[in-house]
């Protein structure tokens, strides 16, 4: 254990806690912070330990829609109970089509995809599709403005825009909050109900990290665990502030930021990539 990696830890469980629930795809964050600080240790355990430490982030989403998400709170009347039930329902089947297509195509993805030209020809795409749906929504009137309103049909289309996000790059939170939008979801109702998917989504995503890392014949050693643990906790303190700046900030603007900030994100990553290559 040494200062260095600590430190670099320190910067990847901020980095994570900052990207993952704004639609700015925290894959090419991470690819490229990690290509200029680059951890010590073995390629197998960075795959994991870069998904493992979302745990803090779905912590963050627990903790602040606690009340909103718990159907067995004392303070909810039987039928705020029901309610909360149903969303879980929709949560559930907006999940369906990212656990089958996510364990079919998760090896494929990482391997044929996961380059930083894919992450950056998907960071400008979706910069773009931002701009161009926001614009769009200037004269728009969205139908649906609480989550109680999504039905069942909307919330599994919404999982099937989830898909999307197995393209690195593309941002999972990106991805569903397009969907939402484009499905008639206020900015309000799409950032949340893309926190809630975040939730079973991610959950699942680390466990099935880790059960492969254990198959492949791999074990943690005491470091690892600690490195691990402390990416969780900086990316929950700073997914609190994050997922709390990104509601505040929807109440008064739209995502044409963030489709802006993707595209010069994009072009960042591509040139650094390319000149590294031209300089080999």
């Amino acid at each position: 254990m040494s200062i260095v990696e600590i430190l670099k830890v320190i910067v990847q469980g901020i980095v994570e806690g900052f990207t993952e629930w704004l639609p700015i795809s925290s894959t090419g964050h991470m690819i490229l912070v990690d290509e200029i600080i680059h951890m010590d240790q073995p390629k197998a355990y960075l795959d994991v330990f870069f998904v493992v430490i979302q745990l803090g982030a779905i912590l963050a989403v627990v903790l602040l829609y606690f009340d909103k998400l718990n159907p067995f709170s004392q303070k909810k009347k039987p039928s705020a109970k029901r309610m909360t039930i149903v969303l879980w329902l929709k949560i559930a089947v907006a999940c369906v089509p990212a656990a089958i297509l996510g364990l079919l195509l998760d090896d494929w993805m990482e391997e044929h995809l996961m380059n930083a030209y894919v992450v950056s020809a998907a960071l400008i795409i979706y910069g773009i599709l931002f701009i161009v749906l926001e614009t769009r929504n200037e004269m728009t009137t969205f139908s649906i403005q609480k989550t109680s309103q999504l039905t069942f049909q909307t919330a599994l289309y919404i999982g099937l825009f989830q898909l999307l996000s197995l393209v690195p790059g593309t941002s999972r939170s990106g991805s569903t909050i397009l969907g939402a939008m484009i499905l008639g979801c206020s900015r309000n109702v799409a950032a949340e109900f893309s926190f809630f998917l975040g939730i079973p989504v991610m959950f699942g995503a680390s466990l099935l990290k880790v059960v492969k890392y254990f198959i492949n014949g791999n074990t943690f050693t005491l470091v690892q665990v600690f490195y691990m643990l402390l990416g969780m906790v900086i990316a929950f303190f700073v997914s609190v502030y994050s997922i709390r700046f990104l509601m505040g900030y929807i109440r008064n603007h739209d995502f044409k930021f963030f489709g802006y900030y993707r595209i010069v994100l994009g072009i960042i990553v591509v040139a650094y990539f390319g000149i590294t290559a031209l300089a080999v």
